[in-house]
């Protein structure tokens, strides 16, 4: 087990109580979920290029991924890049590639001092080389990490994750190795690029839009929901720490009713009455 305190002891005392009291006050999530948006906007409100808002948007990374490790969440999945942001200016998207790689290489021992470990979901494959490389690297150095998982979805679309799942079962059931009525949600869910992972308990999405952009369709099935006003690169630890509070307050039901206000015997004579 590696060392689990910050290496640049950034946590103040004051901090880490509230976080003691978070955990106090209900359940952490297990897996949370971040949509990261509104980098572009945070740059020209201050005058910049888009680019400079990506650039910033790294010190929340790291301010996320801690928290999150301090307060035992166990899986922190972030939509970095989709597959529809390869649309963008050539310049835009040349620049993200080049903060990913940089970002990787300063952060690798940060992670690996912290035992979180690093992965990535995506058609990785349409990355720069350099991209892969430093993926490939640091997905390596970290993976015998287990205090927290620190997922990137690059090159990733919710719609190619469901898709890939269907081809492989489909290949299966094509080699008779499976029948089609044996294909259900959980085997659906363990053939999807997150088959290891629970999830999601919370999705949260900042700079204040109300969709979910093509992300984990099948896996935020029953997630709970978190918009914030706030760009991402404003986002951070106690914008987070909102956002949990707010998980801790919701009734999960999962379509299911705790108490229907009815005794069994009365549920049933209701029942009678109403089909009668």
């Amino acid at each position: 087990m590696k060392a689990l305190t910050l290496t640049n002891n950034a946590q103040t005392e004051s901090d880490k109580k509230l976080q003691e009291e978070i955990a106090k006050s209900g359940k952490i999530p297990t897996h949370i979920a971040i949509i990261m948006d509104g980098n572009g906007r945070w740059a020209q409100t201050k005058g910049n290029i888009r680019i400079f808002g990506h650039k910033a948007g790294v010190d929340s990374v790291r301010d996320i991924t801690e928290s999150c490790a301090q307060l035992g969440v166990k899986h922190l999945t972030l939509y970095a890049f989709s597959t529809e942001n390869w649309d963008r200016p050539t310049v835009e998207v040349n620049g993200l590639m080049k903060i990913l790689v940089k970002s990787l290489k300063n952060e690798a021992k940060r992670l690996n001092e912290n035992n979180i470990k690093f992965v990535t979901i995506g058609q990785i494959e349409r990355l720069p080389e350099k991209c892969q490389r430093q993926i490939s690297e640091v997905t390596e150095l970290t993976k015998d990490n287990d205090r927290l998982q620190l997922c990137l979805a690059l090159s990733y679309s919710g719609r190619w994750d469901i898709t890939e799942a269907v081809k492989r079962l489909s290949e299966q059931v094509k080699e008779g190795k499976l029948e089609p009525q044996d294909i259900d949600d959980s085997m659906i869910s363990s053939h999807l690029s997150t088959g290891e992972v629970p999830d999601p308990d919370l999705i949260i999405r900042t700079s204040g839009e109300f969709r979910i952009s093509n992300f984990l369709l099948w896996q935020l099935a029953y997630s709970e929901l978190y918009i914030t006003e706030t760009y991402w690169p404003d986002f951070r630890r106690a914008e987070l720490y909102e956002a949990i509070k707010s998980y801790q307050q919701r009734d999960r039901r999962y379509g299911k009713v705790k108490n229907n206000g009815y005794s069994k015997s009365a549920s049933a004579s209701v029942l009678k009455e109403i089909i009668s």
